[in-house]
């Protein structure tokens, strides 16, 4: 069994639909397939709708959080979307994305970049603008020869020329929420060092105490030392240890599959959710 618990579409920052994704999944040879945008469920429908025969859909999210200066991503899954409190904090999260892109745009223009807000929003095909629409615009207008070099101290990266703060939770209070709505909580590439996202020890334990149920391990972000030293993390607090892709489509290399969960900690994961059940 062939386990994929982190993908995106054009909901949010990836490049294929909703439809497509499930589609690849498949013909990648995933069984389960967790789709988890950033922020928004507007893909859920789509990728339910398309599904194909042997696929297994997860319902999931991709949370935004913030731990001082330090951006947290939290996989939710299996959640009520309409969970009242849950749904008002997505919508001001989505609001502020808008309006941190914006911002980056006309940081970037002041800055001699010919990006426009235009642009950005016709590569942002969903609800969920974010920083890759940006940097692709800005390899679109010439400014950078890659995605990657956008996300440098240069141009979008914390602290960089033309980055621009938001809205985001704190993931205590987001590992709070996802279990309010029901659903489970998985701790997103905490080592992702290239990017920047190298967790510390501490937020993961008082995360595990606030709910949280897994840690992303098996990451391609993720070095060998890195995934040892979550796994005996995780352990030692008792947390399933989850692999996925975090395919984005031609971002990432349309990479579905290049990294799985094993079935017993999908199970666990499962169960751990009170709302609801998988498609497919």
């Amino acid at each position: 069994m062939r386990i994929d618990l982190h993908s995106h579409s054009t909901a949010s920052d990836g490049t294929r639909p909703p439809a497509e994704v499930v589609s690849r999944a498949r013909r990648a040879g995933l069984d389960v397939l967790a789709l988890t945008d950033h922020d928004t469920t507007s893909g859920w429908d789509a990728a339910t709708a398309a599904l194909p025969e042997g696929l297994t859909l997860v319902p999931g999210m991709e949370l935004s959080c913030k731990y001082g200066d330090d951006s947290v991503h939290l996989l939710a899954y299996l959640f009520d979307p309409a969970d009242p409190t849950l749904a008002a904090e997505l919508e001001h999260i989505r609001d502020d994305r808008v309006h941190r892109a914006r911002g980056m745009v006309e940081r970037l223009q002041a800055l001699g970049v010919d990006v426009t807000w235009e642009r950005v929003r016709a590569l942002a095909q969903g609800e969920a603008v974010g920083r890759p629409h940006v940097a692709r615009a800005m390899v679109d207008a010439g400014a950078v020869a890659s995605v990657d070099e956008a996300f440098t101290a240069d141009w979008i990266a914390p602290g960089g020329r033309a980055h621009v703060d938001r809205y985001a939770l704190d993931p205590l209070r987001a590992v709070e929420l996802v279990t309010a709505a029901g659903g489970a909580t998985v701790l997103a590439h905490p080592s992702v060092r290239r990017r920047g996202y190298v967790l510390p020890d501490e937020l993961i334990e008082r995360m595990a105490a606030a709910g949280l149920t897994g840690v992303e391990t098996d990451h391609p972000g993720h070095d060998a030392a890195d995934r040892a030293r979550l796994r005996e993390l995780a352990a030692a607090l008792g947390l399933v240890t989850t692999g996925s892709s975090d395919d984005h489509g031609a971002l990432t290399g349309d990479r579905l599959g290049c990294e799985t969960t094993d079935p017993a900690a999908y199970e666990a994961l499962v169960a751990a959710a009170r709302h609801a059940p998988v498609a497919g």
